[in-house]
């Protein structure tokens, strides 16, 4: 069976709608936790395909938090062997960072659901091309990336510009959290109010986005499974 690595870079990731979709396309799903200080970085031999996750750190903690180097370093190994990658949040910015794009303050904050639009590269990707004008999308984050040299961008904000790219035909990085359920962002919340007050230092407060939650997560889910569907498929030779 396809094994489909899944590198967690903060200890609050649960992987949302993403180990069910890999299950239901046939592969399994195998975790590396890249922020255990104990753990090893491991061999990509028999993986299929790599998702690296989101993260409470960002690039400007690289010198401090060596998991970002290491997961870096993975990232490139994948593109070099041709392994299907997707970076999610951090994934998508470690990705962008990873192939010497500029990676920095993002115009706002964004949390919640923001609307995203597909741009017409997006039209034939073999992971987005489902998606369709005006989708509600998660957010959670504070920095944004600029687009690698050659990379195809596919999904824009209405805030904050760059939301998903391809780099040739087998790596995508995104902003939006397209892997969250319902119980992870619910949380995610707990676990923020021991860091600080969402209304004050991201503008909407934890119940602004439950009441959020309930309007658009049925639907992002829908669409979340459906990108990881696809690309398990793609990393199986589907």
């Amino acid at each position: 069976m396809t094994v489909i690595l899944f590198v967690r870079c903060d200890k609050a990731d649960t992987f949302g709608v993403a180990p069910s979709a890999v299950e239901a396309a046939g592969a399994i799903v195998r975790v590396w936790d890249a922020i255990d200080p104990n753990g090893s970085r491991p061999s990509l031999d028999d993986v299929g395909g790599v998702v690296v996750f989101g993260s409470t750190f960002n690039m400007e903690h690289a010198d401090e938090q060596p998991f970002i180097k290491e997961t870096s370093e993975l990232m490139r190994e994948a593109i070099d062997r041709r392994i299907p990658l997707l970076g999610v949040c951090f994934g998508g910015q470690l990705l962008a960072w990873t192939l010497d794009a500029e990676v920095g303050r993002s115009p706002v904050r964004e949390v919640g659901f923001e609307p995203i639009h597909p741009t017409p590269d997006a039209v034939h990707d073999a992971l987005f091309s489902h998606l369709m004008d005006g989708d509600m999308a998660f957010q959670w984050h504070l920095d944004t990336f600029a687009l690698p040299q050659g990379a195809k961008l596919l999904i824009t904000g209405d805030q904050v510009t760059n939301q998903a790219f391809r780099v040739g035909d087998l790596a995508w990085g995104t902003q939006f959290h397209l892997e969250v359920n319902g119980p992870e962002i619910e949380y995610w919340l707990d676990e923020f109010t021991f860091l600080g007050d969402l209304e004050t230092e991201w503008g909407k407060s934890p119940q602004r986005v439950r009441d959020e939650s309930a309007r658009h997560m049925k639907l992002h889910e829908d669409r979340g499974r459906e990108i990881i569907t696809r690309f398990t498929l793609l990393a199986s030779g589907s």
